[in-house]
């Protein structure tokens, strides 16, 4: 049945293959258990109910997209998306996070019918490609500096604004150990190199706490006397639907809301979904990925299904590489991916207890060390798109805000290409968003 369904023997692969696939690819995956819980309940999201939230919503969203794209592909909460969500939407625009739920869902159902429409094919060809870039580094490097911050390896400083914590404090030098045991099982190329790593810190947290290093302090991880729960926190299922009117009583930062949570969303899943693509052998000799349009669809319908659950905007994981790397190449890989996102909500207590911020900071800094890589690509002998990527990365850090990141690079792209008589290439839709971010920028708007 399986192998009729989703083609076995045209794709090479079977279904032993398929479930190893499957498994190693939530191995991979499994950080965002710990990561997404910590970084939203910033947010003044319980932390508990969102680890159900996530959980169930990855699940699902996983099968969704095995079932209608049969792509071997994993989503869940993007790395990035959940710090514009909360960070940006919720700590610097002001909002609550039932209306900032509100806004991806909405997004969300925007994305939908933006792929449906083709749409799609045409923003993505009127962005730079170097914008596109240097947006993708610019948050992993303000992922990192989240994991770095919370830890206490970086912390505030009077004199010279930021500075280098107490290293040998309990928080700090559990999350150095475990950035440098993640970067070694990376370069050694260890399979679920980030999850090993997160565990791996995780373990050492609990000896430290055990020997008494750091014993009280609230960064560090305790082993949990229920390790299996069967009481779901739901508290945050549906509470999207009460975030409708705060979010639509102000019209310019619902625009600029949505507008993040798209351009990001969009960015962050094209760039994934179309090297998986190749990776399966999926693009024709055209550059054209078979069946891609509905692996967007795919990925739209987590994101509203991750809404609705209460959750940040789900995307692609690029993580899903390591399933495709041993066989993966149907649907069923992510259909087994999402099996074991559910069968992990009866561990709720073990991975909140084990999963602080000490612990998934080294998740995060490797995260970003990836995401900046792709700055290799940058062409940096253009003085336009070199000041422009800049201003994107660093405005993103010192801003603390993801949409100012994106927002001053496109205002320098343009002023940029003015001053170097080179106009003719940039798109009408560009000008538009030129417009509406100088207004973002100089007027709060």
């Amino acid at each position: 049945m399986f192998g009729d369904f989703f083609k076995f023997e045209e794709h090479n692969t079977n279904l032993r293959t398929e479930i190893i696939a499957g498994l190693t690819t939530f191995l991979a995956m499994a950080y965002i258990l710990g990561v997404n819980p910590s970084m939203l309940s910033q947010g003044g999201m319980p932390a508990s109910a969102v680890f159900f939230s996530t959980a169930l919503a990855t699940g699902i969203s996983c099968i969704v997209m095995g079932l209608i794209s049969k792509y071997p592909i994993g989503v869940a909460p993007g790395m990035g998306l959940n710090a514009l969500f909360t960070y940006t939407i919720i700590l610097t625009m002001g909002n609550s996070w039932q209306a900032a739920l509100s806004a991806v869902f909405i997004s969300s159902i925007l994305f939908a019918l933006i792929t449906i429409s083709g749409v799609r094919e045409a923003i993505l060809n009127a962005i730079p490609i170097d914008l596109k870039l240097g947006i993708g580094a610019g948050i992993g490097f303000f992922l990192a500096f989240i994991g770095l911050s919370g830890s206490g390896v970086i912390v505030a400083n009077p004199a010279t604004i930021i500075g280098m914590g107490t290293i040998s404090s309990p928080s700090a030098l559990l999350t150095v150990i475990g950035i440098l045991i993640t970067i070694i099982l990376y370069i050694r190329k260890v399979p679920a190199a980030v999850f090993l790593g997160l565990i791996s810190t995780a373990i050492i947290g609990i000896i430290f706490t055990a020997l008494g290093f750091g014993a009280g302090d609230p960064t560090m991880p305790a082993l949990t006397s229920q390790v299996i729960s069967f009481n779901f926190d739901m508290s945050v299922f549906g509470g999207f639907l009460s975030g409708f009117s705060e979010l639509f009583s102000n019209i310019p930062n619902l625009i600029m809301i949505l507008f993040s949570i798209l351009f990001v969303t969009f960015f962050d899943t094209t760039g994934t979904l179309i090297p998986l693509a190749n990776q399966c052998g999926f693009v024709d000799e055209e550059g054209k990925a078979k069946g891609i349009e509905k692996a967007f669809l795919g990925d739209a319908i987590g994101g509203i299904i991750g809404s609705v659950f209460g959750t940040s905007p789900i995307t692609a994981y690029v993580e899903s590489a390591t399933g495709i790397g041993l066989g993966g190449r149907t649907g069923l890989t992510a259909i087994v991916t999402g099996i074991c996102f559910i069968i992990s909500l009866l561990f709720a207590p073990l991975v909140l207890s084990m999963f602080t911020s000490s612990v998934t900071a080294p998740a995060l800094v490797m995260v970003g060390i990836l995401m900046i890589m792709q700055l290799k690509e940058v062409n940096w002998d253009n003085l336009v798109v070199a000041a422009s990527v800049f201003m994107t990365m660093i405005m993103m850090i010192l801003t603390y805000s993801i949409s100012l990141g994106i927002a001053w690079g496109f205002v320098v792209y343009a002023i940029a290409s003015i001053a170097s008589n080179k106009t003719e290439d940039i798109h009408w839709i560009n000008w538009i968003m030129v417009i509406v971010f100088a207004l973002y920028i100089f007027f709060g708007l």
